[in-house]
């Protein structure tokens, strides 16, 4: 079974060719960074722009690649929820007439349930049900694998994802987009004892999370700082963020994984690269006795492989779509069994 997978829910454009399921032929990410850069972050229309004039060579690239002619193909999956409309609009109606002049499947996916599938490819041993922490730019949340295509969330934030977190603080911090890895680079350097931060919680709820006021507290101790005059150990806070948000999500995970009785966990998206993260969360795994599970740093940020991967699950359990398969920003729209509940 061979599946072609088409990503553009941010700004990556990305096609990939996986082999039943789990064996990956190629992966092909035009990534928009550096162009976005110069504006501190990601620019919708801009980026539904270079989707346009990526897309056909990407998925060209992943093809050739692969080695696999469009007509040996069974499916083509895409990213349909959630992310910025306008770039998720590209990807679903390319893949919409690629399908249909193709006469092939057309397979939706749901961009979080794609990083949670990442795993597969990297561990194919990795089997539901299993407890998995999602981080990225744009979600923060808890969620029980079923199986490969049924997920539950436990606990989810009510207000900033992580990554979005790490964003913005690295922006008053004085770091360039994207902000996370430099967060993480510069943690290296510094002491996340100098810089006390607070650890918010949300009233009557255990399992989910905020980071608002972890954010609102770093730019209020860096803007203060410039009005007195004071020197900012831009080094020492990225240590402290980092810190902070990774005890934060090490804990909820733990907390998570006592009350359901999982011993089996795995970590996904953008922020599950962060070292930080990683290392608190082998340490905890490794204290409970616990099996731990991450995708290497180049499956963890956004990319067509995890989408051809989790599209390949959802077309062996019979989920595909006809000519009206429309993108939504949020994930909870027109939900589907390959979707977040």
């Amino acid at each position: 079974m061979l599946i072609l997978g088409i990503e553009s829910s941010c700004d990556e454009t990305a096609a990939s060719v996986v082999e039943d399921c789990t064996v990956l032929r190629s992966s092909v990410i035009a990534s928009q960074a550096m162009e976005h850069r110069q504006y501190g972050g990601v620019v919708p229309e801009l980026a539904s722009r270079r989707h346009c004039e990526n897309i056909l060579a990407v998925t060209r690239q992943a093809l050739q690649e692969a080695d696999v002619a469009p007509e040996a193909l069974d499916g083509i999956a895409v990213t349909h929820m959630p992310g910025l409309i306008g770039a998720l609009l590209v990807g679903v109606d390319f893949a919409k007439g690629l399908a249909f002049s193709m006469g092939k499947p057309l397979i939706p996916v749901h961009h979080i349930a794609g990083h949670i599938a990442a795993n597969y490819l990297a561990h194919p041993g990795l089997r539901p049900p299993y407890l998995c922490l999602v981080v990225s730019g744009g979600h923060t949340l808890l969620t029980e694998v079923t199986d490969h295509t049924t997920f539950r969330v436990l606990g989810t934030t009510r207000d900033d994802a992580a990554g979005e977190c790490f964003d913005k603080c690295a922006r008053v911090l004085g770091y360039p987009y994207p902000g996370g890895v430099q967060i993480d680079r510069a943690a290296q350097q510094g002491d996340h004892r100098k810089y006390p931060l607070p650890r918010p919680r949300v009233a009557g709820s255990e399992l989910d999370m905020s980071f608002s006021g972890l954010k609102t507290a770093v730019i209020n101790t860096v803007h203060h700082a410039r009005q007195v005059q004071e020197e900012i150990d831009a080094p020492s806070m990225a240590a402290s963020l980092q810190h902070t948000v990774a005890e934060i999500l090490t804990e909820k995970t733990e907390l998570v994984a006592a009350q359901t009785g999982h011993r089996v966990i795995a970590m996904a998206g953008g922020v599950s690269a962060n070292s930080g993260l990683r290392a608190a969360m082998s340490s905890m795994c490794e204290k409970h006795g616990y099996t731990l599970y991450m995708p290497p740093l180049s499956l963890c940020g956004d990319n067509a492989a995890m989408i051809a991967c989790q599209g390949s699950y959802n077309f062996l359990a019979g989920i595909t779509a006809d000519e009206s398969l429309n993108a939504y920003a949020s994930g909870q729209g027109a939900l589907s069994p390959c979707g977040m509940r």
